[in-house]
């Protein structure tokens, strides 16, 4: 395995990690550990090169430090991706070799389960090294951070709805949700439990029928799923939905969902703003599930306690970015990041 340095100007750390006997190509990014250890999950996707695998590190890796500053949790941020298709490439070999380059920052990177990667996953690459989270098998073990992620955003679509559209639930109000996966699914449940009407799509065409049958969703092309007529859009997929492009093509009131890096670029928040959509910061809207692999990384005792307190706290931190917002007549993104810049800026006195 080889393990090589690659220089950028905002990352404390980032390397290149591969191993010719395992197929294993990917990198591992440590954006900040002024909070604490740089913690973020690990993706497996079948990038088109080494140079989109890189850049979707540095800014997940980026957007996790915001995450935990704004979860208010002693954790930095760091992300780690492998290059290729989990359903084919991924191997007990493969996990292992990435463990072992986790391992080599002798804990100045915690992983956890992100895209493309289960608690099955987690657990091999447990054998390499302890510094890994989102277990089912281990003492304090998080598990699955789904659920958790879907009840902040959840939580976070609740909370704007009551903004803008001033409502106490969602029942009789349609939400589309972009992207099935383990946390859109677990949401949809949510939303559906609330009231609300579903617009779903995915590129996995068997998810939007089980989806049709489960709760009579409406089944919605991909490309066509954040401009249908719906009073929320819920992101739930990949990043650098929200842009110059699809702005002006939405149709929502509110946006708030568990995809990461929303956002194409800081203007796009303004964007939103000037259309007057509310917009629920991703960062702040998707805390749950590091939240979660928080108990397990910090060996919280009461776990279901100490995660349910956070997530209260996750949303008072919502309301407050949200009130902000609307009082200094601003994007709630400018808000959430200026919070996050107090916090950090904070530890660091």
């Amino acid at each position: 395995m080889q393990t090589t340095r690659v220089e950028t100007k905002e990352h404390e750390e980032v390397w290149r990690v591969s191993d010719p006997d395992t197929g294993l190509t990917g990198f591992i990014a440590i954006h900040s550990t002024r909070l604490g250890p740089a913690a973020g999950g690990l993706r497996m996707r079948p990038y088109a090169s080494e140079a989109e695998a890189l850049e979707d590190a540095l800014r997940l890796s980026r957007g996790m430090t915001f995450k935990n500053a704004a979860a208010d949790l002693p954790l930095g941020g760091g992300k780690a991706v492998i290059i290729g298709d989990p359903a084919r490439d991924k191997t007990p070999d493969l996990l292992r070799a990435m463990g072992r380059a986790v391992d080599g920052l002798k804990g100045r990177y915690w992983t956890a389960e992100d895209m493309g990667m289960t608690t099955q996953d987690m657990a091999i690459i447990a054998e390499v090294t302890p510094y890994v989270a989102g277990r089912a098998d281990a003492p304090h073990g998080s598990g699955d951070p789904s659920p958790v992620t879907a009840r902040g955003v959840f939580n976070a679509i609740r909370r704007a709805a009551r903004h803008r559209l001033g409502v106490e639930n969602l029942n009789g109000l349609t939400v589309s949700v972009q992207g099935l996966g383990n946390v859109g699914w677990h949401l949809c449940a949510l939303l559906h439990g609330d009231g609300a009407d579903l617009a779903v799509s995915d590129i996995d065409p068997t998810r939007v029928g089980h989806a049709v049958a489960e709760w009579s969703a409406l089944a919605v092309a991909p490309e066509e799923i954040h401009s249908i007529a719906a009073q929320i859009f819920a992101p739930c997929a990949i990043g650098g939905i929200l842009n110059e492009r699809t702005i002006p093509e939405l149709a929502a009131e509110v946006v708030a969902g568990a995809a990461n890096n929303q956002l194409a670029t800081p203007q796009d928040g303004d964007r939103l703003h000037q259309r007057g959509i509310l917009y629920a910061p991703d960062f702040v809207a998707n805390g749950g599930g590091i939240i979660n692999v928080a108990a397990e990384i910090l060996g919280i005792e009461d776990r279901e306690t100490w995660v349910a307190q956070k997530l209260d706290a996750l949303d008072r931190t919502m309301e407050a970015i949200l009130s902000a917002a609307e009082a200094e007549n601003v994007s709630p993104n400018a808000i959430a990041e200026r919070i996050v810049a107090e916090r950090m800026a904070r530890a660091a006195a």
